[in-house]
């Protein structure tokens, strides 16, 4: 608890990181069903705590429900606004048990709610109802990652401070689980391809509609089993992905499309707070300029001045 960057070699938590990501749609899910639309998808994110992941407060007629995952304690506290509290353990419980007992403790606090139970940007997915392949939770490993969040998050709001024109929260995406924060230049885009695994087309498009440049942090997978920082822009202006970039491990990656940087870079770095900052300027720098962004007007010199 001590480390402010854990470490986080991705075959130490593997099979945790595939489970929390299927209980983090079940909970993201919720929030997406109960919440009125807001552009690209923001009414469905998580936000990082000083516990962990929350969807904030969802509505539900005239009240309100919460869910929360501790990582401290390792709860799911799911509250509503009359008062009333259902607390779940998080311990290793395969996704199709996890999946019933927020359902079941939703109809207890008498706010049930109804899911599309197929995961969403995952190929081979299997509905939550019948999934008991994925059951691993051990309960440092998520700790250390909810920890790495939360100085990622940190970080993110710093960059985000700098920019004035239309930006995203420091959201956390269930679908991708990722942390993620966008800035746009406030122009249309060409439309997206979509093509996102059990996304709908038209949601793919909506969430690009506009010019944007992303970053953000992902804690790897099977395909790519490194945790890493990611930095693109879509469209991508030409030039781009030869750009000059800080720090010097970070690098373009051709099968992804966006620059990289490995989250064990940054750990490692005499200040880590800098060279997160490097990579997120370097990158959004080289997007706007040679996309011809208007930078005078969305950006401020010292974000510290109103």
């Amino acid at each position: 608890m001590d480390e402010a960057w854990p470490s986080l070699p991705f075959a130490d938590w593997r099979d945790t990181c595939a489970t929390l990501h299927l209980w983090a749609q079940v909970v993201g899910k919720v929030r997406l069903v109960q919440s009125p639309w807001i552009n690209h998808s923001w009414h469905v994110t998580l936000y990082v705590t000083t516990r962990g992941l929350t969807t904030s407060p969802i509505p539900y007629g005239t009240r309100s429900l919460s869910i929360d995952f501790d990582f401290i304690d390792h709860r799911l506290v799911i509250q509503t606004s009359d008062g009333s509290v259902r607390v779940l353990p998080l311990r290793p419980q395969a996704v199709a048990d996890f999946y019933g007992a927020v359902m079941g403790a939703l109809e207890d606090l008498e706010v049930p709610v109804h899911i599309h139970t197929t995961p969403n940007e995952i190929s081979d997915g299997i509905p939550f109802e019948l999934d008991r392949q994925h059951a691993a939770y051990d309960a440092a490993a998520a700790t250390r990652f909810w920890r790495a969040l939360v100085q990622v998050d940190r970080v993110m709001k710093v960059f985000r401070s700098g920019f004035i024109g239309k930006c995203s929260p420091v959201h956390f995406f269930w679908g991708s689980f990722d942390l993620a924060v966008t800035r746009f230049s406030g122009r249309t885009a060409p439309p997206h391809p979509g093509g996102v695994p059990h996304m709908p087309d038209w949601v793919a498009r909506e969430a690009y509609s506009h010019e944007v440049s992303s970053a953000g942090f992902w804690a790897g997978n099977d395909a790519a089993p490194e945790a890493v920082f990611y930095s693109y822009a879509y469209p991508e202006p030409a030039g781009f992905r030869d750009a000059r970039v800080e720090p010097s491990e970070a690098r373009f990656d051709q099968t992804l499309g966006e620059f990289v940087l490995p989250y064990e870079a940054v750990r490692r770095a005499a200040n880590p707070d800098e060279a997160l900052l490097a990579f997120l300027r370097s990158t959004y720098g080289a997007a706007a300029d040679l996309a011809h962004w208007d930078r005078p007007a969305l950006e401020r010199a010292d974000p510290h001045v109103a």
